[in-house]
């Protein structure tokens, strides 16, 4: 079963939960999501089911896209994404796939493009702690500092300088999920996501392996779970 979508981040706002607790969640507009291509491994070498997202205008897409969508009589999509799996055979060109593929207590992970930030200073870029305030300085509060060596005297390569921060691939990983609407597809992640409103963000299965406790504070059976694994074991 393909646990993914694409859609773009809405915003961020506040729920409580069935206990009160106040928590944090962006809201994504993911979905539908549209099966525009099945890669067989008789063809292609590999199986993997591409998915399209968002309108195109006609004007806005060139020939050969033009021909991809019409070979499928499917309407012009503007985002595609390549899933791989293994098993293909319950899929179709032309299925739409939903927010109800996830549930409330999955964990995913997010990747998206994250905020720009121009030409920014290494206090900002890499949190460096800058210059003394006080003993005579009157310009280096925000410096780098020294950044050269004794031994090659000179700046070595990758060395974290100022320079261009922001709008990078980034993946925040084992995020869970607390509220799916599927009637809107609206899917609710706790914490924030990369990027600003309206961007385009890719939600996956999680790759990781997410521990026992962590299952368990998303089902409220966490008393239980830790009792279990920090009990002592007979000999």
């Amino acid at each position: 079963m393909l646990k993914a979508l694409i859609g773009f981040k809405v915003g961020m706002t506040q729920i409580f939960d069935t206990t009160g607790n106040l928590i944090p969640v962006t809201v994504v507009s993911a979905g539908p999501c549209v099966v525009t291509e099945i890669k067989t491994k008789e063809r292609d070498g590999y199986t993997a089911v591409q998915l399209g997202f968002g309108e195109l205008k006609e004007k806005s897409a060139n020939r050969p896209m033009k021909g991809f969508f019409a070979k499928k009589n499917l309407p012009l999509k503007k985002i595609l994404k390549e899933y791989r799996l293994k098993d293909i055979s319950g899929f179709t060109i032309g299925q739409e796939i939903k927010a109800d593929v996830f549930a409330p207590g999955d964990t995913v992970d997010v990747s998206a493009v994250s905020r720009g930030h121009g030409f920014s200073g290494v206090v900002k870029r890499y949190n460096f702690r800058g210059g003394p305030s006080t003993h005579g300085q009157s310009d280096r509060l925000r410096a780098p500092g020294s950044s050269g060596s004794q031994g090659p005297q000179r700046v070595l390569k990758g060395s974290r300088r100022p320079g261009h921060f922001g709008c990078d691939e980034t993946t925040v990983q084992r995020l869970k999920i607390v509220s799916v609407d599927p009637e809107k597809n609206l899917v609710l992640i706790k914490g924030c996501l990369p990027g600003p409103k309206n961007q385009t963000v890719f939600i996956n299965k999680t790759v990781k392996k997410v521990k026992a406790v962590v299952v368990a504070k998303a089902t409220g059976k966490a008393k239980k779970v830790v009792k279990k694994i920090t009990a002592p074991q007979k000999a």
